[in-house]
């Protein structure tokens, strides 16, 4: 890997992102087709952190952070950085330093897939970030790694300038050039919903207002009384 900082890639609509993510990591993945999910193991330091932004990209050697001092860089306004490293490493990367210096970039939130530390401060101070550990191993500055390239997460691929949100449920990337179809999806998926919390709301069943009696009897679901199935397990024993 020939080390390299790629600047000013195209990034989503801000407007747009900050629509997704009022929509939530969830119905996202559901509008998208249930894809999109950067994995299931990585969590907020603190609950219910919230964040939505166009990602700026990190792939770093396993122990070594120097790429994401190159990566806090090329930051701005409304990004989020998402670090990953060429094989597993959970060392705590990233720390309160990092965090304070992201913030005052006005960087929206971070994502790492290492470990990261001083979780009492960055709670303290609500920086939004998530991580597959928390770990107070530091690391070394040696190796240069790529900033701004297309790196893989959970099987997602994210490139520079997607769109990255996340919260309690997750992690959710959509790419930049589907935001808005994405967007329209969620927005439609989220009138369905309403509709369908306001049935529940009326004690309706949602075997009813989703239409399943049609897909339970094709499948051959009986019913039977308690009496019946009493007897008919004496039968079979």
């Amino acid at each position: 890997m020939k080390p390299v900082v790629v600047t000013g890639p195209p990034r989503a609509d801000a407007g747009v992102v900050a629509a997704l993510g009022r929509q939530g990591v969830a119905t996202i993945h559901e509008a998208m087709g249930r894809v999109g999910l950067l994995g299931d193991t990585l969590r907020p330091v603190w609950p219910g952190a919230q964040a939505a932004g166009t990602a700026v990209t990190a792939l770093c050697l396993p122990g070594d952070n120097l790429t994401v001092h190159l990566a806090v860089e090329q930051t701005q306004p409304g990004d989020l950085l998402v670090v990953t490293t060429t094989s597993p490493s959970v060392d705590g990367y990233i720390g309160e330093l990092f965090t304070t210096a992201l913030a005052a970039r006005g960087v929206v939130g971070l994502v790492t897939t290492t470990g990261i530390r001083d979780v009492a401060d960055i709670t303290r101070a609500k920086f939004p970030a998530w991580s597959r550990a928390v770990n107070a191993q530091g690391t070394v500055k040696a190796t240069a790694g790529e900033v701004n390239r297309p790196i893989a997460i959970g099987g997602m691929v994210i490139h520079p300038g997607d769109a990255v949100i996340a919260d309690d449920d997750g992690v959710v990337c959509v790419p930049r050039r589907r935001t808005d179809e994405v967007l329209a999806a969620c927005e439609q998926r989220t009138e369905r919903e309403s509709k369908a919390r306001g049935a529940y709301a009326h004690g309706e069943l949602s075997l009813d207002v989703n239409n399943l009696r049609g897909l339970v009897e094709q499948l051959g679901v009986e019913y039977v009384s308690w009496e019946d199935d009493a007897k008919q397990a004496r039968d079979d024993g």
